[in-house]
């Protein structure tokens, strides 16, 4: 009779632990409508939301307009990003109700239209404070204009997502955390782009640190500004970078992070690019003799061969980071991109990282109810 008490209850916590990780763990990536990589090739098991990027703001009637309908599905939510003819697009939108309401009637009817289960908004980046409080008020009247029509049409309420900066004060700008809050169901750090060789071309660096005692700049920090700014941990989803960046080095012999560099490699598998998307950096380490590194104090990865240095993210770092946002209460992660990865190895690893996290919650359970026995 203990036996099958204990049984039964091992596999009512084995239930409850997967369905919360199911269920209120947000694992998503973005991708894009003209992506070569196919709907049906995506391994529905590793992730609870896709981001299907983008749709844009027109600058001239500031609607909404999707690039390309035939390809959206149910259950996916939908990104909307910047105008194409005009970066200040999302800015003039913002600028007053009226305008605002075009905008977000537009979203909803796109929305509704598509079967979309939610709206991302992936503005790069407010920059001004008239923006930032606008932003703010966009969001509010985007939460009001969402419930109401839930309740009129009587379905679920859309959700209501944003790509922001990895930190809430951009160029000395402060986010409007509260009204982001209180008004979206959760926000996308971005988490990465920290350098790059276009922008720092004189010495190599972990584009995607967790962690940083060269720089305020790192995963970290990020997520404790907003945690700073009240923005509550159970809301924030960590992004984590399917790519990395090439630099190349001027001595060959001195290749750790911050060597002296003379800006980009651009000769990386013969590609005119110097951002190396994960399929390809596989590819080169597999075909070129290449030493890959890994950095517990960064939490970053970087491979070299002879003058081409690349710092990016593998399996070690990304596992590092899931685990680092889990501790931290965060809502989940998203990646971009989904088509980025390799055979898998990546968005499989994440999800073994909260499998692993759950028969750890399953333990404790478990050794809690036996104690209660005695």
């Amino acid at each position: 009779m203990a036996i099958s008490l204990f049984t039964s209850i091992l596999l009512f916590l084995l239930q409850v632990c997967f369905s919360d990780d199911e269920k209120k763990v947000v694992k998503s990536s973005y991708w894009f409508f003209d992506s070569a990589y196919p709907l049906s090739n995506i391994g529905s098991t590793f992730y609870t939301h896709l981001l299907c990027a983008q749709a844009f703001v027109d600058p001239n009637t500031f609607q909404l307009n999707i690039s390309n309908s035939k390809t959206a599905q149910p259950s996916y939510d939908l990104s909307i990003a910047r105008g194409i003819a005009d970066d200040s697009a999302l800015s003039s939108m913002a600028s007053n109700a009226s305008t605002r309401k075009t905008f977000i009637d537009s979203s909803i009817t796109i929305g509704r239209s598509y079967n979309f289960h939610g709206l991302d908004l992936d503005w790069e980046f407010p920059s001004t404070t008239t923006d930032m409080t606008n932003l703010g008020l966009l969001f509010k009247e985007w939460r009001e204009a969402v419930e109401k029509e839930s309740k009129n049409s009587n379905k679920p309420q859309l959700l209501l997502t944003a790509a922001v900066y990895y930190s809430s004060v951009f160029c000395s700008l402060s986010y409007p955390a509260e009204a982001t809050e209180n008004n979206l169901d959760w926000i996308n750090v971005m988490a990465f782009d920290f350098g790059a060789p276009t922008w720092k071309p004189n010495l190599t660096e972990a584009p995607a640190a967790l962690y940083n005692q060269f720089s305020e700049v790192s995963g970290d920090s990020g997520i404790s500004s907003w945690i700073q700014a009240g923005f509550l941990a159970r809301k924030i989803v960590f992004g984590l970078p399917y790519y990395g960046y090439a630099w190349k080095l001027k001595d060959a012999n001195n290749h750790g992070f911050l060597a002296p560099a003379n800006g980009p490699d651009i000769t990386v598998d013969g590609a005119l690019e110097f951002r190396v998307v994960t399929k390809k950096l596989v590819q080169f380490i597999a075909q070129n003799i290449t030493i890959t590194a890994f950095n517990s104090m960064l939490v970053s990865d970087y491979c070299y061969n002879g003058t081409t240095w690349i710092g990016y993210d593998d399996v070690q770092s990304i596992y590092t980071k899931v685990t680092y946002a889990k501790g931290k209460g965060s809502l989940g992660y998203f990646s971009w991109q989904i088509d980025l990865d390799y055979n898998w190895t990546l968005s499989k690893l994440n999800r073994l990282k909260l499998m692993n996290l759950s028969f750890s919650n399953i333990f404790v359970l478990v050794s809690r109810f036996l104690n209660s026995l005695l």
